[in-house]
């Protein structure tokens, strides 16, 4: 039986940087909205605007940093990117301490750690791409699939025991410091990362050079090196072309008068939409991660107001099968090997939709609890599963130069979509019950299979991917 597969000690470090936030998040989940219940008063207006314009307004910040992340080191950029969600959050304490804490201040620093959070993640897409294989980004995108569900499963009830024996800030402390020590693990990394080359400058620069004085340079075509003569007759030997990867596009010509460096906010979205399959994904990540959060405040007022569940037990129905997400992220790649990407997306994407008009039956009582467990154990276990497929797949198609701003594009485009359908489920619960709204919610979410990508159009594995074979017997 085959061990676990290693990524090396760099990967160790990048994935503790991600568990310790993640755990720290956790904990911290829900943490604002209490707090402005608890300590400041706050009304349903208040805490519903700090829910949904903090995040709002840090994905429009995280719109103009895409440009200038990709075109930085990104390993410091998640350490500042960590740096300033922890000094953020350390406010919150102080002034809560200080008697100064204000509504305002909890706005402001929702959106800081937003746009931060959005500007650390597409850094981390690209620096991973650079740290492991190509053949191994399933493998370290189901590992922090996993460690993200376990964070969530065990996090809130935790934090909910915390804020019950310590009081409302507690938790925000808490997540603050793992913000720090996810500092700490990035920097423990160590080395040298890979300067970022804008349009591909340097290998033009030096294959010119190489031209200059005769010698032979690199040749894509034939895998071994050319002539002078060969060189200047397949110009597409030099450049980015001689090391980018397999099937990787090729990034646009450059401009007269240097790179694009605060240019081309929009150009993640073009990639994405350009690329047939990535649209189609993008569209329907886009609804279903929408019409999913939707339900939460829906399924709040139903659970706890209408049908009488205690706050257990209203905690227990979502941390519970969130431990499904270890059992779908481990099965990811084997999935993969035996049934092909192509098919994880049509039937397990199809599958994540299929349950959630289930919420529309749920009773009082134990058999209403269990009800609601088994559907968003259902849900949870198959978002597990393609979630690192599609991440992988997402790296593994956009090119290194565009990554950080493809990351953001599509960080953002969810981000919106969550707000809009979380607003239009909350106006439609207020006019007909929550019950019609989880209804309309659910019907809608049946029809999100239509706009995955069509069997023939999925492109294969990339040419690095190992064999069906070899992946089989190796689990994330």
């Amino acid at each position: 039986m085959r061990g676990r597969r290693r990524l090396g000690r760099p990967f160790g470090w990048l994935w503790a940087a991600y568990a310790v936030s993640a755990y720290g998040s956790g904990l911290g989940f829900g943490a604002f909205p209490l707090i402005a219940v608890l300590a400041l008063h706050a009304g349903p207006a208040e805490v519903s605007a700090l829910s949904a314009v903090g995040p709002a307004v840090g994905a429009l910040i995280a719109v103009p940093l895409a440009p200038w992340v990709e075109f930085r080191h990104k390993r410091p950029v998640m350490i500042g990117m960590d740096l300033a969600r922890c000094a953020a959050m350390a406010t919150i304490p102080v002034g809560y301490a200080l008697g100064r804490l204000t509504w305002v201040q909890l706005l402001v620093v929702s959106v800081v750690v937003a746009a931060a959070k959005i500007a650390f993640n597409a850094a981390s897409g690209a620096f991973l791409k650079a740290l492991v294989r190509p053949d191994d980004l399933l493998v370290a995108n189901a590992r922090f699939e996993s460690t993200n569900w376990s964070s969530i499963a065990v996090g809130p009830p935790l934090g909910g025991a915390a804020i019950g024996l310590f009081g409302p800030v507690v938790t925000v402390i808490a997540d603050a410091f793992s913000y720090l020590l996810s500092a700490l693990c990035l920097t423990a990394i160590g080395g040298r990362e890979e300067a970022p080359r804008p349009r591909g400058e340097a290998p033009r620069a030096e294959a010119a050079a190489r031209r200059t004085t005769g010698e032979a340079v690199p040749s894509a075509a034939t895998g071994g090196t050319a002539s002078r003569t060969t060189a200047e007759a397949v110009p597409q030997a030099t450049g980015d072309a001689a090391t980018r990867p397999p099937g990787e596009p090729a990034p646009p010509p450059a401009r007269k008068g240097g790179p694009r460096r605060t240019a081309g906010l929009l150009d993640g979205w073009r990639h994405i939409m350009g690329h047939p399959v990535l649209r189609a994904l993008y569209l329907n990540q886009l609804l279903v991660a929408g019409l999913i959060m939707a339900t939460e405040p829906l399924l709040a007022v139903l659970l706890l107001r209408r049908l009488g569940f205690s706050p257990w037990q209203y905690g227990l129905a979502f941390a519970a099968p969130c431990l499904g997400g270890l059992v779908g992220s481990r099965l990811a790649r084997r999935v993969v090997a035996r049934h092909g990407r192509s098919a994880v997306f049509r039937t397990v994407g199809t599958l994540r939709a299929v349950w959630l008009i289930g919420l529309v039956f749920v009773r009082p009582g134990v058999i209403g609890l269990v009800t609601v467990m088994a559907v968003e154990l259902a849900i949870i276990v198959n978002m597990s599963l393609y979630t690192p497929v599609l991440a992988a797949y997402r790296l593994e198609h956009t090119p290194k130069h565009l990554v950080a701003r493809t990351l953001t594009a599509w960080s953002v485009g969810q981000q919106a979509a969550i707000a809009l359908c979380t607003a239009l489920g909350g106006l439609l619960a207020d006019a007909t019950g929550p019950r019609t709204a989880l209804t309309a919610v659910g019907l809608l979410m049946l029809a999100t299979p239509l706009l995955l990508p069509r069997p023939e159009g999925t492109p294969p594995a990339s040419p690095a991917e190992p064999d069906a074979t070899a992946r089989a017997g190796t689990a994330p």
